[in-house]
């Protein structure tokens, strides 16, 4: 049986998504790949383009929060996850509490727009969320934490 496997972020618009794709991607042997946020802030239109220019899809993507989580019964998965992966500072700050059952995982990549605010040009703001992208699945690709299973 597969582990469930949940990355937080602050809005589920880029990270989480990134690294929940990633995961279906790479992981999907081990584990049921699912993000949210604290928050529901939409989804980001520049991380589903960098996304696709690898093949990883986003399709049925959208963002959500954890009360938005269901099971395939349609239930409200709550807290039910094996590893729970925060992305980012404010969603590790503002995680609820874990059943001690639950393996809390902090590892946080830089937010594409605030990198993108920089750029000069769209070519350059799109590397910002490239950069991200690739960072997010090398630390998948290499964690043993994660490998784990």
């Amino acid at each position: 049986m597969k582990q469930k496997l949940l990355f937080l972020c602050t809005g589920n618009s880029c990270r989480s998504q990134m690294a929940e794709a990633w995961g279906k991607t790479l992981l999907a042997e081990q584990y049921e790949c699912y993000s949210a946020g604290i928050v529901a802030h939409g989804m980001n239109p520049n991380v589903q383009q960098v996304m696709s220019e690898v093949g990883v899809s986003l399709d049925g993507h959208y963002s959500k929060t954890l009360e938005d989580l269901k099971d395939p019964a349609g239930h409200n998965m709550g807290l039910a996850f094996d590893y729970i992966v925060t992305v980012c500072d404010n969603a590790a700050e503002s995680c609820p509490v874990l059943p001690n059952s639950v393996i809390h995982i902090h590892h946080p990549f830089p937010d594409p727009p605030r990198l993108a605010k920089e750029a000069d040009n769209d070519e350059s703001r799109l590397d910002c969320y490239r950069q991200v992208r690739d960072q997010i699945r090398d630390w998948l690709k290499t964690s043993p934490l994660l490998m784990t299973s």
